[in-house]
């Protein structure tokens, strides 16, 4: 099996009070978190930062301190290779708000509060990791 890791980051920003989050739609359909793989030499949280920018053409995020998830699954590459991939979340608060342009990669994009994020997201597992955000986020 081939192992590879990646990093991401669940990003909020406060709109009226409320933190909203966001959400990418990816081109086979389901709602994840901006994320990909490392490139060599990068930190995670460098990959999850150029992940972002590449993305959405987000740049300017601060990463909140004392943050790190991880989740694990398996899938098969577009070759049939069995694939086993961690991929790092921190927690990120935008700083400039540019417009979102979106890579190839994905096809829509929604900031949502915590509850409407929680039901678009497509996978427990980013429910998961969208949870202890915002818990972290609360204290």
């Amino acid at each position: 099996m081939i192992k590879q890791v990646s990093a991401g980051i669940v990003l909020y920003h406060k709109a009226d009070h409320e933190i909203q989050y966001l959400i990418l739609q990816y081109i086979a359909g389901h709602w994840d978190f901006p994320k990909g793989k490392l490139e060599p030499g990068e930190t995670k949280i460098q990959a999850a930062i150029r992940e972002l920018a590449e993305e959405t053409n987000l740049r300017q995020v601060h990463i909140k301190e004392g943050f790190e998830d991880s989740l694990i699954y398996n899938f098969k590459d577009f070759k049939g290779n069995m694939i086993e991939k961690t991929v790092y979340f921190f927690v990120g608060e935008i700083v400039v708000m540019n417009r979102v342009i979106l890579s190839r990669e994905h096809r829509d994009y929604m900031w949502l509060p915590f509850e409407q994020a929680v039901q678009k997201l497509t996978y427990q597992n980013a429910k998961d990791i969208l949870m202890h955000a915002n818990n972290f986020l609360m204290r």
